[in-house]
């Protein structure tokens, strides 16, 4: 039997509690589901994470990180309308395949919203920071148009609420959604 490293085990734990979280969310998701998914006991998962709340930050800048990537690689050496559809098919793409990505996203802002109502600001900064590099990663291929880049994202949130709904692919809510992203002819808004 082929021993783990400790980083090769909390890949696992983060892949593991990525697909536990992503269905019951931070508060339904108990730590034994994850151990139990990894194939590790509690304490050892605690040797790896100190706590649920740094496993659930570990994982939600996994997904943004993962998101960030994707827009990246499929953008690269493109630019405006050409890095548009790029990154909105990578991205149609990736949720499709891997649909814990999108469950996982839509988790991470209700977590927010419940913590930051709480008074519990940590998740919210980690987050917002991740949101961000999102933004940067979309806005730079965009030609630094603002109004590209909100549309493209304000269009993402749209396929994000409707693929959750579960529209299925060739729906007619589906026509033309990244047309109106499109960004602004002429110099950069931005």
């Amino acid at each position: 039997m082929v021993r783990m490293s400790a980083e090769e085990r909390r890949e696992s734990v983060i892949r593991a509690a990525m697909s536990e979280f992503a269905r019951g969310g931070y508060y339904g998701t108990s730590t034994e589901a994850i151990a139990k998914r990894v194939g590790v006991s509690q304490p050892y998962l605690f040797r790896l994470f100190p706590s649920k709340k740094a496993m659930f930050l570990a994982v939600a800048e996994r997904c943004l990180q993962d998101v960030r990537r994707v827009f990246e690689e499929s953008s690269d050496g493109l630019h405006g309308d050409e890095a548009l559809h790029a990154m909105a098919e990578a991205y149609m793409r990736l949720i499709a395949e891997r649909p814990e990505r999108l469950q996982m996203q839509l988790q991470v802002y209700v977590t927010v919203s419940a913590a930051e109502a709480a008074g519990d600001h940590e998740f919210g900064e980690m987050v917002r920071k991740g949101w961000l590099e999102l933004w940067d990663a979309v806005h730079v291929p965009l030609g630094g148009d603002i109004g590209g880049t909100t549309s493209f994202m304000a269009v993402g949130m749209l396929v994000n609420a409707l693929a959750a709904m579960g529209f299925p692919s060739g729906h007619r809510v589906w026509e033309g959604l990244y047309l109106s992203a499109r960004p602004q002819q002429g110099p950069a808004a931005g």
